[in-house]
């Protein structure tokens, strides 16, 4: 059998496109904040005192990542992690002073380093790429977490 042409495996391109991105992450925007805990603390500047859950799910991690991250955060004291006073089941992380002074800072690197990332692409195609990125991340969402819709009946 012949070697595949993994040029048209997705799979293979995409891991090749995330170690672009971390490659490009570590060397402009920080080796020591994570895009994960980035998201993270992007999400709690938006709406400080979401619980745990609900900032995972919309930064896309599942439970055991989200729990570790929110980890290293908290010992890094760039969030804060407390018992919901109404379900003591929930936790609700909040930003900290420092945490949003790190966040402001990584920001603007973060936006330079999207600018170089997608610079191969002229604007019309940026746009393009991260509309079919959404589509496809959206359906690896729907495997992970499939709704009831029956088999085969269109999405909506």
């Amino acid at each position: 059998m012949p070697a595949l042409d993994l040029s048209t495996h997705p799979g293979h391109l995409a891991r090749r496109l995330q170690q672009a991105h971390t490659l490009l992450w570590t060397t402009i925007v920080s080796e020591d904040v994570t895009s994960p805990q980035f998201a993270v603390l992007n999400t709690l500047v938006g709406e400080d005192g979401l619980d745990q859950r609900t900032v995972g799910e919309r930064v896309g991690l599942d439970r055991s990542t989200i729990a570790e991250v929110v980890r290293r955060l908290v010992a890094r004291e760039l969030i804060e992690k407390t018992r919901d006073t109404e379900d003591a089941r929930r936790s609700v992380l909040r930003l900290t002073a420092e945490g949003g002074r790190l966040h402001h800072r990584l920001a603007g690197r973060t936006a330079r380093m999207n600018r170089i990332f997608l610079a191969p692409l002229d604007p019309e195609e940026q746009g393009t790429f991260l509309e079919l990125l959404h589509r496809v991340s959206a359906a690896a969402e729907e495997l992970r977490q499939p709704t009831t819709r029956a088999p085969g009946a269109p999405r909506s």
